[in-house]
């Protein structure tokens, strides 16, 4: 056996398999509120988009093998990319709620996700555990070869190495462009912006959008790549999980990528532990991803990270502070009125 064969390497994998649509609606939901927009649908929208887009997928299949076209990609794009817009839409309801209507963010967030929630699983009801199209498993040639990070990383599909990708472009933008710097000053101080010249609210419907649509993504992920099909349920609680991965992160998008990650070990190791203690309750093994989310959340809340940096010699508290700080854009969730 070599040693891209072994057990541990497979775990590996895994972890970045299962990481891939939380990076992508955690990337995407950094993107947003970098912005200063809210969007706490994330549960519901990631529930209605990965059905959505199993749908889509389901129908355009099946039609393409009546026609005698079997093995074809389309199926899988058309799903990818409803639940894609699907996702944008949800996002800019939200958006348009608060910029045009000047009402609460969070409320609508809120109450979307039970709407979007109950839609899913009452517009998928035809659809519960059919078998349907997946993403076609694509190794890289050569790169797939290497000892451990070759299965790790480069024997994947193309989504997932997408969700890789989304987080370096995403830093790349944010940190190394013009617009990124704007998008980030919208979200600060969008007074400021605007005295710039920077149209404010048609920053925050573009960026909104950009986000939803890869919270869209992720949702379709699920049904599409890794959980194939479609059920009542299928990734409840995964968009609260996110939105807790966003605080976690700082609002950055590298640290927000080592939640995501942090978020699949857990999952790996739930499913070791239940292999191992199989007489052991499922839903206890179940529980630790919600254990993670409530830790980030009792952590950030506290005072627990300053007292951490305050603990390290004086020469690295301030490059840990700048890497441990964790302060929401300053314009996040208020509604900005252009005169």
């Amino acid at each position: 056996m070599s040693v891209n064969d072994t057990e541990f390497v497979r775990i590996l994998a895994s972890i970045m398999a299962q990481s891939a649509p939380l990076l992508l609606a955690v990337t995407g939901e950094t993107i947003t509120e970098r912005a200063g927009v809210i969007n706490l649908s994330l549960d519901g929208s990631m529930m209605f988009s990965a059905m959505g887009g199993f749908v889509v997928a389901y129908v355009v299949g099946g039609r393409l093998t009546d026609a005698g076209i079997t093995g074809h990609f389309l199926p899988v794009m058309a799903g990818l990319a409803v639940a894609a817009l699907l996702g944008a839409l949800v996002a800019l309801l939200i958006a348009w709620g608060s910029i045009r209507l000047k009402r609460d963010q969070v409320a609508i967030g809120f109450v979307l996700t039970m709407l979007l929630t109950s839609m899913a699983n009452f517009l998928g009801q035809g659809f519960t555990r059919l078998p349907g199209p997946r993403v076609k498993h694509m190794p890289i040639p050569i790169l797939s070869d290497i000892p451990v990070l070759g299965p790790m990383l480069f024997r994947h599909d193309l989504l997932i190495y997408f969700s890789f990708l989304v987080v370096i472009a995403a830093w790349w933008w944010m940190y190394r462009t013009q617009p990124g710097l704007q998008m980030r000053g919208v979200g600060e101080r969008p007074e400021a912006a605007f005295v710039r010249g920077i149209t404010v609210n048609r920053v925050r419907y573009l960026y909104t959008a950009i986000g939803g649509a890869l919270v869209g993504l992720g949702g379709a992920a699920y049904s599409l790549d890794i959980k194939i099909g479609w059920s009542d349920n299928h990734i409840l609680g995964i968009g609260w999980i996110a939105l807790a991965i966003v605080i976690f992160g700082g609002w950055r998008p590298f640290r927000a990528a080592f939640g995501a990650i942090l978020y699949g070990i857990t999952r790996a190791l739930a499913q070791v532990l239940q292999t191992s203690f199989p007489a052991v309750p499922v839903v206890l093994f179940n529980s630790l991803q919600w254990l993670l989310m409530l830790g980030v959340l009792l952590l950030v809340g506290s005072d627990a990270i300053h007292r951490l940096i305050l603990l390290a010699p004086k020469w690295a508290q301030r490059p840990l502070g700048n890497l441990l700080r964790v302060a929401p854009p300053a314009g996040l969730g208020t509604a900005f009125i252009e005169e």
